[in-house]
Formats: C-alpha cells, sequence, structure tokens
C-alpha cells in the first residue's frame, strides 16, 4: 500500500499544478481578511465621531461602506477561484492516478478490481482535490482570528489576555477533532471502495447471478461492508459534531469574557463606545479560530483519501528505452530463457523459442501451462523475471513506448471497446492502428473487418460502421471478430491473438484461420490455440505443459503422441485414426509442415 508520503507527493503536485488559481485564491482570501478586520476598527471610529458630533464622519462611514461591498466580491471570487481549483487539482489527480495504472505491468495492477478503481479515480481523487483550495482557506481561516487578536491587544490588553487564556482548550479541541477524523475518514473511505468493488463485480456477472439465482446472495455480498460505512460514517459525524458543540460553548464565552473585559474599560474610561463595538466584532472574528476546522477536515479527508488515490499514481511504471527496429526486418521473435514468477508461484520457466518472421505459431497446452503468460511477455504486456525477449536482434525492453505498440497487436479473448473514445464501431476498429501517423482509411476498417469476417454482421447495424459502439447489440463471437478485426488494422511485426477466437463457431474460425495464412504473411503470429483446426494450421506448434515448453514442431508430428492429442480430445482415438494420412480436423496430416521457418524450443521434452 502507498505510504503517507505517496499522498503527501501527490498532494504537493496537485498544490504546484493549481499555483496560478491557488495563488489567485490565497490573495483573495487574504485581501478579504483585510477587509474583514478593518471594517470593526472604521465602525467603531465612525461611531466615535457620530457620538462626539465632530466632522468627517461620512467620509469613514463611506470608506466603511466600500469595505464592506469588498469584502463581498472577495468572497464570491474565492468560491469561485475554489471550485476552479477544485477542479483542476481533481483533474490532474486523476490523470496521475491513470498514467500510473494504464503504465504498470498488468499484473501490479490486477489486484484494483474495476469497482475499487472506479472509486479511486471518482470518489478519492475529488476529495484529494480539495486539498490546494483548502489549504488556501487554511491560511485566511488563521490570518482573521490572529488579526483579530492583534487589535485587541491594540484596544486594551486585558481583552487579548481574556482571550489567550481560553486558546489552550480551543487548541485541545481542534487537536482531538483532527486526530479522531483522520482515522474514521480513512476506514470510512476503504469500506466505501469494498462496496464499489463488489458491485462492479456483480453487475459483470449479471447474467450468472440472474441464471443461477443467487441475487440475494449477491445483494448480502455487495452490501456486506455496509456496517463499517455505517459505524465509521457514525463516528465521523460524532467526531464533528461534538467539536462543533464544545467549539459553540467555549468560542461564546471567551467572546462574552472579552466584551466584558471592554465593558470595564469603558466604565473606566480606556475604552470608547466605538472601540468598545469593534472589541465585540473584533473577539467574534478572534473566535472564528474554531473555523479552521472546516478546511482542516476538508484537508484531513483529502490526504486519507490521497493515501488510496496515490496506491494507483505510485505504482512501478513499465521503463521503455529509445530504440527503434531496423527497417524491413521480418519480425523474427526469440525468447531466451524467460522466467516469469508471480507471488512465489513459478508461471512459466527456461523458454527459449525463436521464431521466424512471417511465420503462424499456435501455443498449446492445457489449462495454466503458461500460455498467457507466454503472450503477455511476447508483446511486452509484462516483463520476465529472467530472460530477455527479442524482436528483430531487439530487446523489447528497449524499444520507445510508440515503437512497441506500433511493432506489436493483440486480440484477445473478451475484447473492450471504449464507447467515450472511440464512439463508433468504425472508430473501434480504427484504433487498431495505434501510434501510427495519419487516420485509417474507411476501405481499410471495411478491409480488416471482412478479414475477419466482421463486415457482413456490422452492415447489419442500424448504422453499419456509424453505430455507437455502446449501443451495437453484439454476441460473444462478434465482439471477439472485432477485436480480430482491430488487430488486422495494425502495420505490426508480431500479432499475438490470445485465446481470440474462443467464441466463434468453427466455420467462422475456419475462415480466420485462413485471413491469417493469407492476408498477414508479412507478419509473425502467434495464436493461443485451443482448437486443432488453428494448430494443424499452424507453421509450427509450441506445446506448453507445466510452464515450460514441451516440444515444438508440426502439429503432424506432435499428433502422433497421445499426451499431445489429450490436449484437444477427452480421450485419444483409436490406433487406426492416428496412422491414418488424414488429421484429426479432416486436414491433410502435412498441412503447415510445408516451408517451416527455424523453430527451435527448449523444455522438459526437448
Amino acid at each position: 500500500m502507498a505510504s503517507p508520503t505517496g499522498s503527501d507527493r501527490l498532494l504537493r503536485g496537485a498544490v504546484r499544478h493549481t499555483a496560478g488559481t491557488t495563488a489567485l485564491l490565497l490573495l483573495c482570501s487574504v485581501a478579504g481578511a483585510a477587509c474583514s478586520l478593518a471594517v470593526p476598527a472604521l465602525a467603531g471610529r465612525t461611531l466615535d465621531l457620530l457620538l462626539r458630533h465632530q466632522p468627517g464622519a461620512g467620509t469613514w462611514l463611506l470608506w466603511t461602506a466600500v469595505l464592506l461591498a469588498a469584502e463581498v466580491l472577495l468572497e464570491t471570487g474565492s468560491v469561485l477561484l475554489t471550485q476552479l481549483a477544485n477542479a483542476r487539482a481533481t483533474a490532474w489527480i486523476r490523470l496521475r492516478a491513470l498514467a500510473g495504472l494504464l503504465g504498470t505491468a498488468p499484473h501490479r495492477a490486477a489486484p484494483h478490481s474495476g469497482g475499487d478503481v472506479a472509486a479511486r479515480l471518482c470518489v478519492n481523487a475529488t476529495d484529494s482535490g480539495t486539498a490546494p483550495a483548502a489549504l488556501a482557506s487554511s491560511v485566511s481561516s488563521v490570518l482573521v482570528p490572529i488579526g483579530a487578536l492583534v487589535a485587541l491587544a491594540l484596544i486594551h490588553p486585558w481583552t487579548a489576555a481574556v482571550f489567550v487564556a481560553g486558546m489552550p482548550l480551543l487548541l485541545l479541541l481542534l487537536r482531538a477533532f483532527a486526530t479522531q477524523s483522520s482515522d474514521s475518514v480513512g476506514h470510512y473511505q476503504r469500506a466505501q471502495g469494498a462496496v464499489a468493488a463488489r458491485l462492479a463485480e456483480a453487475l459483470g456477472g449479471a447474467r450468472t447471478i440472474a441464471a443461477a439465482g443467487t441475487a440475494r446472495h449477491e445483494e448480502e455480498r455487495v452490501l456486506a461492508p455496509l456496517p463499517d460505512m455505517t459505524r465509521y460514517g457514525t463516528r465521523m459525524w460524532l467526531v464533528h459534531g461534538r467539536a462543533v458543540a464544545r467549539s459553540g460553548v467555549l468560542l461564546p464565552l471567551l467572546t462574552t469574557a472579552v466584551v466584558a473585559v471592554a465593558g470595564v474599560g469603558l466604565a473606566a474610561g480606556e475604552v470608547s463606545v466605538g472601540e468598545l463595538l469593534a472589541a465585540s466584532r473584533y473577539a467574534a472574528l478572534a473566535a472564528g479560530i474554531g473555523g479552521i476546522a472546516a478546511p482542516l477536515g476538508t484537508l484531513v479527508r483529502a490526504r486519507s483519501a490521497g493515501r488510496r488515490t496515490a496506491e494507483l499514481a505510485d505504482l512501478a511504471p513499465m521503463p521503455h528505452g529509445s530504440a527503434a527496429l531496423p527497417a524491413g526486418a521480418p519480425g523474427d521473435l526469440e525468447l531466451r530463457g524467460v522466467r516469469v514468477t508471480r507471488d512465489g508461484v513459478p508461471l512459466i520457466t527456461d523458454v527459449t523459442l525463436a521464431i521466424g518472421g512471417g511465420s503462424t505459431v499456435a501455443v498449446v497446452g492445457r489449462s495454466g501451462a503458461g500460455k498467457s503468460t507466454l503472450a503477455a511477455v511476447a508483446g511486452r504486456l509484462t516483463d520476465p523475471d529472467a530472460g530477455r525477449v527479442l524482436l528483430d536482434g531487439v530487446d523489447l525492453a528497449e524499444l520507445s513506448r510508440a515503437e512497441l505498440r506500433g511493432a506489436t497487436s493483440y486480440a484477445f479473448a473478451r475484447p473492450v471497446f471504449d464507447g467515450g473514445a472511440t464512439p463508433t464501431v468504425g472508430a473501434a476498429l480504427a484504433a487498431g492502428t495505434g501510434p501510427a501517423p495519419g487516420p485509417a482509411t474507411a476501405a481499410r476498417v471495411r478491409e480488416a473487418a471482412a478479414a475477419a469476417c466482421a463486415d457482413t454482421f456490422v452492415r447489419l447495424l442500424p448504422l453499419g460502421y456509424g453505430t455507437p459502439v455502446d449501443d451495437a447489440p453484439l454476441s460473444g463471437g462478434e465482439a471477439q471478430r472485432l477485436g480480430l478485426a482491430r488487430a488486422f488494422m495494425g502495420r505490426s511485426r508480431l500479432m499475438i491473438l490470445d485465446d481470440a477466437m474462443s467464441s466463434l463457431d468453427t466455420a467462422t474460425a475456419r475462415q480466420v484461420e485462413i485471413a491469417l495464412a493469407t492476408t498477414s504473411r508479412t507478419r509473425t503470429r502467434l495464436i493461443v490455440a485451443h482448437r486443432v483446426s488453428t494448430a494443424a494450421r499452424a507453421d509450427v506448434v509450441v506445446w506448453m505443459e507445466a510452464g515450460r515448453v514441451r516440444r515444438s514442431g508440426p502439429h503432424s508430428l506432435l499428433w502422433e503422441e497421445p499426451e499431445y492429442r489429450a490436449v484437444f480430445t477427452a480421450e485419444a482415438p483409436p490406433a487406426d485414426v492416428r496412422r491414418s494420412s488424414a488429421g484429426p480436423d479432416g486436414l491433410p496430416a502435412s498441412a503447415g509442415s510445408g516451408a517451416l521457418p527455424a523453430v527451435s524450443g527448449t523444455g522438459a521434452g526437448e
């Protein structure tokens, strides 16, 4: 978890980012405080001149009115600048947190569920964004009471002495408020995040919940942290209420004592009527030191929320170099002694592969064999704990971010389309060009959709390629075809399909496999496969088992091994079928075995 230092660093950055707006807010607040302090003195002077029938009372009265108007205008400006500073700081904090989340390796971001991330980026970032304005408000909240205390000392020293005598009790009250509020706010925000995370999970599995009839159970699970929210929320407001109640008793007593001392001074001829009026007002302003509780409470909430937001912003980024790939290279992919371990569990171990450019390689194996981890490492969605991954002889870690993402393209089992960034289906597919300069043409988008067998159903949508992506009624297979089309859009050297055809029917999968073989010969294709047909059409099959490469070679040769066949079927076919010249899916057994690129693999069975 992020330390308080991370939270403080994030909030300091927000203050620097909003320095101009915060400085104007501070200026307005200080100027408003100066007006507040000047008005009682001017009003008292005006009253004395009127009572003594001396000239100049009208001028003093005019200045009093001017300062009152200025105070109102400055207060209005402070409110507007506070909202502006809050908005800018919140936006900056959200962007920092989002950059940390998107810039880190997926396995580091994985512990944060969608609902938890939403709570941190929405609720907690908003609370954190109030810090700069609250800091500026705190300055004016302190300046006014201090100035009022100085004014009391100038009017009559004993009035200031009486007020100072009660200050220790007030400071203890504020200290208790800050300490108890910080603990309650932190627990409340964590419980709030837990509810948001569970709700997002439930919404994601709404169909499963409805089918299983477990809605009541899910409701109880989602709302399980609610008692904690109630407890800490109640405690938070009780702390606030106690502070207000105690200050509501203490501050009027201090004000009354100050006025009483000033009244004694008036009776003794040491204080004028106007000064008594000013003293009563300054006593009220000095008592406003309790008003520091509001911005102080805001800062406490901002710092507590900042800890949660900083956990995202401080996620370790994936470093990138500045190297570029050699022009015209074929897309040779090489893994050298790659090992990936997560939470002490090895996912892939000692994987060494050399894949020739332009070839199609199918990665097969049982669930948990390390196929998706290998796919993630091959395109540097994550870094290996040991070993190197090279594309055309260049280590992926040395490539710039733009060069890396322009050279690789992915398609997944559950593609995601952002209706905000890419509002239409056509725009969602065009996003597959990645950092390539210039927009994709409509013809190129349709070509990629046709290769993924998506063009036909896209044209049947209400607005065709102009249909809003959030309104497009997509089945699982149709979404996968759009994901494949997006991957086809890129001019990458390496295309990685991680279980990207699992929801396609057999006929559509065959068509996509043919498209992969015929329209993408200029790029290397790494396909995590579960279908026999996909493995049979590949140039080479990499057989993964327990995180290692057991064997690699043509599907027709690997098919002779019963354990390899068991990866695809519940039980091995009869011996006469194994010796048949036909492959398991009706393809010739030699399919994919011609013109093999140079491929090598090391592992337990090699």
